[in-house]
């Protein structure tokens, strides 16, 4: 039977909808195994500040465009900011984030889903543009294969399921790779537009958009030069100039018009230092002299000063490192092989080995037919991965580079469609048709703990490797208060670093276990704690755990010496 055009075009359109449905079912079915992550109070009470106070509170290293979306569930649910709560943009948001939780009238579980289905609509979009890059660029075939390839990729289900904000940029960032590459096609109005704002709203989201968009940028246009000079073809620098021009302004725009109607004044009469306007004008001479006065007296969009403040944040944090955990060390600056170790253990092997042998074959293929199409995802996914490991000290999980995921998914695509054309042999189309079915196979095994997900080069010990948000993120206090329930425990000394209340979380009466003071009963430790404290807790190796709880908390029973 011969299935029409007709047919197959309105099956291709139904396609990103229903993958969509079925991947927002399955990220919000795991929604009640797992208690808040440690990142999600914050970002909850910085959403909710703007939202309902026109004020940009907490933590301001992020922008606010997925902290809105967490955060306008539980304010339409009536949720509210604790009214003594106040900031100055690097206060912590914690404190106010759980006041929030766990004293509103809505219910803490309640507002926490509400929260989390704002990532929703980011899991859609990501998927919504990934289609539409492979449907256009490399067929139908492609498309599927590549939706397939990413929505059986745990890491991606895990942070779809929590309020943060490494999805949404990864979806935003990928839709902004797609519209760079249809912009250096055809660089004209609308595509500038397009760019632009995507580009603005993923920087709204999170910085590290600005290097990523900015680095697979500057490849690509390098490359097209190369390919149009090879093919003597104008290149035309006038057109693309005034389009990035355009591009850049968009940008800026959305990200201030995301802060809202909000206006500020970035300095007072007294000429106070402001950091923010230090950025803008500089710390001296008489761009700054008048800067300030001009300052003092107009009003400008909260944006302008907040970007200015997102800037400095992440700068500084960059600077100063963060507390991270490799393969059985910890250090504050990183490790330039982080992100590497990262993916090669939280991958699925067939996505990890067709993914790199895809984008490999893209790039080769690419270069001889002096296509931009096929060059674009293994050129993105190289400089993005090259920057991260030689710019980025804050090493705390592969969620930092998951926009490379969707990259890995094309080239698993390509690679898959290319096997099964040229082998002719069964025994190759059989074991690519294995590759694929241990892909999928990933789903069912990974669920419900996506998050704490690692593959099989891990072994039983992930916590060898990693621990901070790819393995430990607080996520299991939930099970902790069952198991404890179901074992009927009378009382526990707990370890936890997250920032869930535990005073009215469901525990039996527990007390704090103190670093480097053993004790004997029941002891809750999780790895996070174990592992960056490792000497205050070396008491704990001559046990052995009971059990382990979900997948970050050993739960121990010390009898008495």
């Amino acid at each position: 039977m011969r299935i029409s055009r007709t047919t197959l075009d309105r099956r291709e359109r139904w396609g990103p909808p229903l993958l969509a449905l079925c991947a927002c079912a399955l990220v919000a079915s795991t929604w009640h195994v797992f208690s808040s992550i440690w990142d999600e109070p914050e970002h909850i009470a910085a959403g909710l500040a703007l939202i309902e106070r026109g004020q940009y509170l907490y933590d301001d290293q992020h922008p606010p465009l997925a902290r809105m979306a967490a955060a306008i569930g539980p304010y339409l649910a009536g949720a509210r900011l604790p009214a003594h709560a106040s900031g100055d943009g690097s206060t912590s948001g914690e404190e106010p984030g759980r006041q929030i939780l766990y004293h509103s009238m809505v219910g803490h579980d309640t507002l926490l889903t509400l929260a989390r289905c704002g990532m929703l609509p980011f899991l859609a979009l990501l998927i919504a543009a990934l289609w539409q890059w492979t449907r256009r660029e490399h067929g139908a075939a492609s498309a599927w294969l590549c939706a397939g390839f990413l929505l059986t990729t745990p890491p991606i289900l895990g942070h779809a399921g929590v309020a943060a904000l490494d999805l949404p940029v990864t979806a935003l960032c990928t839709l902004s790779f797609y519209l760079l590459l249809r912009w250096l096609q055809t660089p004209d109005l609308r595509h500038s537009l397009r760019l632009g704002l995507a580009a603005g709203l993923a920087t709204a989201t999170k910085l590290s958009a600005v290097p990523f968009i900015g680095c697979a940028g500057l490849v690509l246009g390098l490359a097209q030069v190369l390919l149009l000079r090879d093919a003597s073809r104008p290149f035309r620098p006038g057109i693309r100039l005034r389009g990035l021009v355009l591009i850049v302004l968009v940008a800026l725009l959305v990200v201030i018009a995301v802060y809202g109607p909000h206006f500020v004044y970035m300095t007072t009469p007294d000429l106070r230092p402001s950091k923010a306007l230090d950025l803008l004008v500089g710390r001296r001479g008489a761009l700054h002299d008048a800067g300030y006065r001009w300052a003092a007296r107009i009003p400008v969009p909260l944006g302008v000063q907040e970007v200015a403040l997102n800037i400095l944040g992440v700068a500084w944090h960059n600077a100063r490192g963060h507390l991270s955990y490799l393969l059985g060390r910890t250090g504050q600056m990183g490790w330039w092989y982080f992100y590497p170790v990262a993916l090669a253990v939280k991958t699925p092997l067939p996505l990890l080995a067709l993914g790199l042998g895809g984008l490999g074959f893209m790039g080769a293929r690419g270069w001889r037919r002096r296509s931009l199409s096929l060059l674009a995802p293994p050129l993105c996914f190289i400089t993005i991965l090259a920057f991260s490991c030689a710019y980025s000290h804050i090493n705390i999980g592969v969620r930092h580079v998951l926009v490379l995921y969707p990259l890995l998914a094309i080239g698993a695509a390509q690679a898959s469609i290319a096997l099964w054309s040229w082998s002719r042999a069964p025994a190759l189309r059989i074991a690519l048709l294995a590759l694929l079915g241990w892909q999928a196979a990933t789903l069912p095994a990974a669920y419900p703990d996506f998050l704490a997900w690692f593959n099989v080069t891990a072994g039983d010990h992930p916590e060898r490797i990693l621990v901070d948000s790819d393995l430990d993120w607080g996520q299991d206090l939930k099970r902790l208060s069952a198991e404890l329930a179901r074992r009927r425990v009378p009382e526990v000394a707990i370890a936890y670093l997250g920032t869930a209340d535990l005073s009215l979380e469901q525990l039996p009466p527990f007390r704090m276990l103190v670093p480097g003071q053993p004790t004997t009963g029941w002891v809750a430790i999780d790895l996070k704690s174990r592992l960056e404290r490792r000497a205050a807790y070396a008491w704990l190796d001559a046990a052995t755990p009971v059990t382990r709880v979900g997948r970050s908390i050993d739960l121990y029973d010390i009898a008495p010496r």
